[in-house]
């Protein structure tokens, strides 16, 4: 039993944080803190004392009838009062009802306890791994919504490690785009770091084509233009991926495509200043990652969009090989070919991107406006065609301004309904991660947008004729005959 209490007061401070979280004052968690450091054999005598679930709005209190401890409670239980505190759960709000389960339920404190349980969630099975994380699928207790919770074993980080886990969180709490994967919470205990983010159950793009064969063409469009658009928005914010493969490119079960892991990210002052650090996997890696001592960060990330475009067109990568020295020099040499069947634009588009010389490699824009993409249609806007008039944009500022607001209202009902009041969002600016109140904000902001089509993937409209293209469909449509061979 001694050992169940040192179990118990382990979790404490995470209970004060939530309560902290929740306004609760200092002497209510002092009181909770009082009675959990109690020993569980002894029935207590009448006190003061009491555990007090309060928040702005609402009260949830233990009578003081007749007391004693539950075996797994942090509280002191009522033997006298059940029809009280039944009458007084009906009145609880859903966070109240949950704040007061992680204190008094004995399953919840168990799930807690064992791992089931982190922070608002719910934890399931796991969904991936990688170096130095594992990552699970949970569900929030309150929205009911899906999350991957990327589990990273803090004794197992070194320096370096904690400095990219530090970018990762740095870079993806300023990105919020439809094809970036969302970050909606950090949690932390002394031993792990849960990074809550935005689930995509869709896949990713290597099993797709690992299983599936290459993307017919009309996909491959629609699939590289959300990554185009995703990399065009960090390169905007001046953030670097570095780490761009089909691994890390994920599908939402509405077709939409995130691009995730944001590991190798890194921020620089402007486009042109150079990195150092040899980043991501090796046949993604552009040639002056093996040939200079630094680099520039955007033209890197443009070489591996080139490869993912390869891959997706004809299944296969474009530079294989047995060993890393005869990878380097195919990669350094841009040695590849494509097949006769790609469409013409596409080629095109493959061979402005994997150029060896960096300044000669197309950029964002012009991959933008090149032939292959032109079809595509995307429900937002991408890039204004043309400047607007002053009063066109003052209409369209408005406008945005309204729809931001009539989102942010939605947001907040939904906040009420679930037990947030003004005091709750007074006390927690929604810009720091490290709050269940800002993960609760960000999963009902993204619900919103959603609903606003946020996250519908673009449409391929029309097809552009490419004279090439057409001329040796019509070739082939032709049958060759000699002595030796036969062509059809």
């Amino acid at each position: 039993m001694h050992c169940l209490n040192s179990r118990i007061s382990l979790f404490l401070p995470v209970f004060c944080h939530i309560f902290l979280q929740s306004s609760l004052t200092s002497l209510q968690i002092f009181k909770v803190a009082f009675i959990a450091s109690c020993p569980v054999r002894v029935r207590s005598a009448p006190s003061s004392c009491f555990c007090s679930a309060e928040m702005p709005g609402g009260q949830y209190q233990v009578t003081n009838t007749r007391l004693s401890h539950s075996l797994y409670s942090l509280t002191e239980s009522s033997d006298g009062c059940h029809e009280e505190e039944a009458a007084a759960s009906l009145r609880l709000t859903p966070l109240q009802k949950l704040t007061v389960a992680m204190c008094k339920d004995e399953k919840t404190i168990k799930e807690l306890i064992i791992g089931h349980r982190v922070g608002f969630y719910k934890v399931r099975g796991e969904i991936g791994y990688g170096t130095f994380s594992r990552v699970k699928l949970a569900f929030h207790a309150l929205t009911k919504d899906k999350v991957a919770l990327k589990i990273l074993d803090r004794r197992r980080l070194d320096t370096q490690a904690q400095r990219l886990l530090s970018r990762e969180i740095s870079s993806m709490e300023s990105l919020q785009h439809p094809n970036v994967i969302r970050l909606y919470e950090v949690v932390e205990t002394p031993s792990r770091l849960f990074l809550v983010l935005e689930y995509a159950g869709g896949g990713d793009l290597h099993n797709r084509i690992c299983n599936e064969g290459k993307l017919c063409d009309s996909t491959s469009k629609i699939t590289f233009a959300q990554i185009l658009s995703a990399v065009k928005y960090m390169h905007d914010s001046n953030i670097i991926h570095r780490d761009l493969k089909a691994e890390n490119v994920l599908f939402t079960s509405g077709g939409c495509v995130k691009v995730a892991d944001l590991g190798f990210s890194t921020r620089v002052s402007s486009r042109s200043s150079s990195l150092d650090t040899f980043c991501g996997s090796p046949p993604y890696a552009a040639p002056e990652l093996f040939r200079d001592d630094c680099y520039q960060g955007p033209p890197v990330d443009v070489w591996a969009m080139g490869v993912l475009l390869f891959f997706m067109v004809t299944g296969t990568m474009p530079f294989r090989a047995d060993t890393m020295g005869k990878l380097r020099r195919c990669i350094i040499e841009a040695s590849y070919t494509i097949p006769p069947w790609v469409p013409g634009p596409c080629q095109r588009l493959i061979r402005g991107i994997l150029k060896p010389v960096p300044t000669e490699r197309y950029a964002i824009d012009q991959m933008l406006g090149c032939d292959w993409l032109l079809p595509v249609e995307f429900p937002w806007t991408l890039v204004p065609f043309e400047p607007p008039s002053p009063l066109q944009s003052l209409l369209e500022s408005e406008h945005e301004n309204l729809e931001e607001e009539e989102v942010e209202e939605e947001v907040r009902s939904s906040l009420e309904e679930l037990g947030f009041t003004a005091e709750h969002l007074q006390n927690n600016q929604l810009t720091e991660s490290r709050s269940p109140v800002t993960g609760v904000y960000r999963i009902l902001l993204h619900q919103a947008q959603k609903r606003r089509g946020c996250d519908s993937p673009p449409v391929v409209r029309g097809m552009v004729r490419d004279p090439k293209r057409e001329g040796l469909r019509a070739y082939r449509g032709l049958r060759h005959t000699s002595k030796f061979c036969v062509l059809s």
